[in-house]
């Protein structure tokens, strides 16, 4: 079977540590271009992946008649590039946020549309086992009625991750466009409306920076969250913790679930008879493991080209993550709640 070819355009910590190993180690598709502003980064991983190397991604969609792109660049090209491949013909994998814009967001799906081509949010955190096994739990009813969730992602920041550490694009808003709450918010966003299966309708946040002195974005911000059928709940993403924290809590009526908070166990189930269900289902990844485990990312946009399908997910449901730290945002600054119907 022939292989489809691929473009990853942006060579940072996430295209070394997760698109291109994780492309090299997928039978179905072969690396043949890779783009990057830094020359220098671009040759190195030209080599290392037996890829053509570009500089301009103007150049690379329009010269290298590859199947599918890859876009890894600060956040404010995500769309530009993402329109330009879609327009040349490829399918493409968006790191996430998606866009900087709910306008952005919708011009990337139209595009998708058009041009009959597949558009897929790198949300990694829908494929960890305990949130899948999580989102099955909550279907079936064995938490009851779900009432409350917190939920935190942290880290120390990018400058720990980043392949430019303190110099990196993540620090300067004209390119991040949103700090920690684009860097690790969107991810809760995206998981909590995953595991609850219920979309978010009002938000009320504090999106503050004051862990980094050398940034101009965002760093530490708590949410509180409502969804549809009344769920309430807490979100934290923060560039200040000096210790990882990728832990989500649900509340039920039957019991209290604990995802990614034990060292041992990836989930634990408490439920209110005093039983207490312990799951061993693999550790969550993390900047910390070096990129040792696979985020299934790309496994699963390239099954979804090859069998015709619906990518698991897909622009829309970039879009309305996206908008739910939009509407964070707005309520920081306006110090009101926020409709996201009304973004």
């Amino acid at each position: 079977m022939k292989k489809l070819k691929v473009a990853v355009i942006g060579c940072g910590s996430i295209a070394q540590h997760r698109h291109l190993p994780e492309y090299k180690a997928n039978q179905h598709v072969e690396i043949v271009a890779v783009c990057d502003i830094n020359e220098e980064r671009a040759k190195e991983m030209a080599e290392k992946y037996g890829a053509k190397p570009y500089t301009s991604y103007e150049e690379l969609v329009k010269d290298a008649k590859v199947d599918i792109v890859s876009v890894c660049t600060p956040n404010y090209l995500h769309a530009p590039v993402t329109i330009a491949a879609l327009n040349a013909g490829a399918h493409v994998l968006c790191e996430k946020p998606m866009a900087t814009s709910s306008e952005e967001a919708k011009a990337m799906i139209e595009t998708a549309t058009i041009t009959g081509k597949k558009l897929m949010i790198a949300h990694n955190q829908r494929f960890v086992p305990s949130h899948q096994k999580a989102r099955q739990f909550i279907e079936n009813g064995e938490l009851g009625k779900i009432f409350s969730f917190r939920t935190a992602f942290g880290h120390g920041g990018p400058e720990g991750w980043s392949i430019d550490g303190k110099d990196s694009w993540f620090f300067e808003k004209e390119k991040a466009f949103v700090g920690a709450m684009g860097d690790l918010g969107v991810h809760k966003t995206d998981l909590l409306r995953y595991i609850l299966g219920e979309e978010f309708i009002e938000v009320a946040a504090f999106v503050e920076s004051n862990a980094k002195d050398f940034s101009n974005v965002d760093d530490n911000a708590v949410c509180i969250l409502k969804t549809e059928n009344g769920i309430v709940g807490t979100l934290a993403a923060s560039w200040g913790y000096r210790k990882e924290d990728n832990s989500t809590i649900i509340y039920g009526e039957k019991a209290v679930m604990r995802l990614e908070d034990d060292p041992t166990y990836s989930m634990v189930v408490q439920y209110a008879t005093g039983e207490v269900a312990k799951y061993e289902l693999g550790k969550i990844q993390s900047n910390e493991d070096g990129g040792q485990n696979t985020s299934r990312v790309i496994d699963h946009f390239i099954n979804s080209i090859l069998h015709d399908q619906v990518p698991p997910v897909p622009g829309e449901e970039g879009m309305k993550s996206l908008q739910v730290i939009l509407a964070a945002l707005a309520s920081s600054e306006t110090k009101q709640i926020v409709k996201i119907s009304e973004l």
